[in-house]
């Protein structure tokens, strides 16, 4: 007589573990014991809750996510070397940021200035080998350069979070007024926007294996890269600065890297609605239709930045930027025959751009609820329609009708990738038109 055992419900969260997943959450619960036994002295109340809440939260998407298991333990272990390489005795708590100039692997890999600039380049070099495995052999994900491109976007992510996570760590060196979690201003903001945009698509990389789709999707975070780097040496904006007294709250810490999310997911799916429209219009007699992607190319290259810059340097680098930019979008649109046969199914590629937008929204939803608890706290108001606030309300009306349309209404196509292509612009313009433009409430983040 047989038996049959009939489960009803979805397995727990512990079930099915495997040893090391076991091994991943006692090395993470190991390094933050060490990290707050041997630094929670220097810690204020925030960060002392940052390092509690990161525990199970990287612990569950360690879980759910294996490479991030990689990623966490590799930029934990980096941070701690480059702190202890700033130490001047292991028990003192005091950091030498001379040190920065003089160990060796701080000047050359672990600093946040070097971190970051390696970060940069890596991000660059990434999208070359991309593109390069793009071409390299039709329909075969597994070429050689697609997969260095791939990795070579892994190490950057982790450059940039040894990068954001040093920082941090120099902040509180300076003054015990000046520390802060390094999301206050565009320098650090950009770093953000990069490898946030770039871990998420590595996570739909991996999820549907489309590396080819690498070669659109870095080329938003490239450009990034290019705006860091200018306003990195015409800002001088690596500088560690203390905090304005607008940006004193802990709401900044919640409210930004949400914010953040919605925006790298949104740049994400337009980058995708890119590829979806160069696939459907690639035959001879459709090149009209992808006529207006070139002037969505120069619009997003930030030529205004031209004519508010009065040096001639800075003026030079975007002509130049403006020019590379049109000479990638103009490739793009001669060559889209045979990058069209590269790309993955319209299945996919509306798949990973309607996943990315409902993320990205339903972070961009939180970091607007915050904000306005942020506003009320600093300036006695939920609400002011500041420039920054009505461009944000814009930015979330596009997007939830966007949505809209799609669940009730079955948007699909050329009509939904237009849409969300377009959606860049206007939060592009949110994000830096605003602050270059208008002026406001949140006018300690102008260029």
């Amino acid at each position: 007589m047989s038996t049959t055992t009939l489960t009803l419900g979805r397995p727990g969260l512990l079930s099915g573990r495997t040893p090391f997943d076991w091994l991943f959450a006692a090395l993470i619960l190991g390094g933050a014991g060490y990290v707050f036994s041997r630094y929670g002295g220097a810690m204020d109340g925030y960060e002392k809750g940052i390092l509690i809440g990161a525990v199970p939260s990287l612990i569950a998407m360690g879980w759910f996510w294996g490479a991030l298991r990689v990623l966490g333990l590799a930029v934990g272990a980096a941070t701690l070397l480059a702190i202890n390489l700033y130490l001047r005795t292991p028990d003192d708590f005091g950091a030498d940021l001379a040190a920065g100039e003089k160990v060796f692997l701080l000047k050359y890999f672990l600093s946040s200035q070097s971190a970051i600039l390696w970060m940069s380049v890596l991000f660059f070099m990434s999208t070359v080998f991309y593109w390069i495995g793009f071409f390299a052999k039709a329909g075969n994900e597994d070429a050689t350069a697609l997969k260095l491109g791939s990795r070579l976007a892994w190490v950057a992510v982790f450059m940039a979070l040894t990068g954001t996570m040093v920082r941090w760590f120099e902040s509180h060196q300076i003054g015990a007024d000046i520390g802060h979690i390094p999301v206050s201003n565009l320098y650090e903001v950009f770093v953000l926007f990069c490898w946030l945009t770039t871990t998420f698509y590595l996570y739909y990389e991996q999820h549907y294996k489309i590396r080819s789709l690498g070669a659109f999707v870095m080329l938003v975070v490239s450009a990034a890269v290019g705006f860091l780097l200018w306003y990195t040496v015409a800002r001088e904006a690596q500088e560690i600065q203390p905090l304005v007294p607008a940006l004193q709250s802990w709401w900044m810490k919640l409210h930004v890297p949400a914010n953040f999310i919605g925006y790298g997911t949104f740049a994400l799916a337009a980058m995708v609605a890119f590829a979806y429209l160069v696939k459907l219009h690639a035959s001879a007699g459709s090149i009209w239709k992808l006529a207006p992607l070139f002037g969505l190319g120069m619009v997003l290259c930030f030529e205004p930045l031209v004519f508010r810059q009065s040096a001639s340097n800075s003026v030079a680098y975007w002509v130049v930027y403006a020019g590379v930019s049109a000479l990638i979008v103009g490739g793009i649109l001669a060559a889209r025959v045979r990058i069209a046969e590269r790309l993955p199914s319209y299945e996919v590629l509306d798949d990973v751009m309607y996943k990315a937008i409902a993320v990205g929204f339903a972070f961009f939803t939180i970091a607007t609820v915050l904000g306005a608890f942020w506003a009320a706290e600093a300036w006695g108001g939920y609400w002011s329609w500041d420039p920054k606030e009505t461009w944000a309300l814009i930015v979330w009306l596009n997007y939830a009708a966007w949505l809209h349309m799609r669940l009730m209404k079955g948007l699909r196509g050329a009509a939904s990738a237009w849409w969300a292509l377009g959606g860049l612009v206007i939060t592009t313009f949110a994000f830096l038109g605003v602050n270059m433009f208008l002026s406001g409430l949140h006018s300690y983040g102008e260029l």
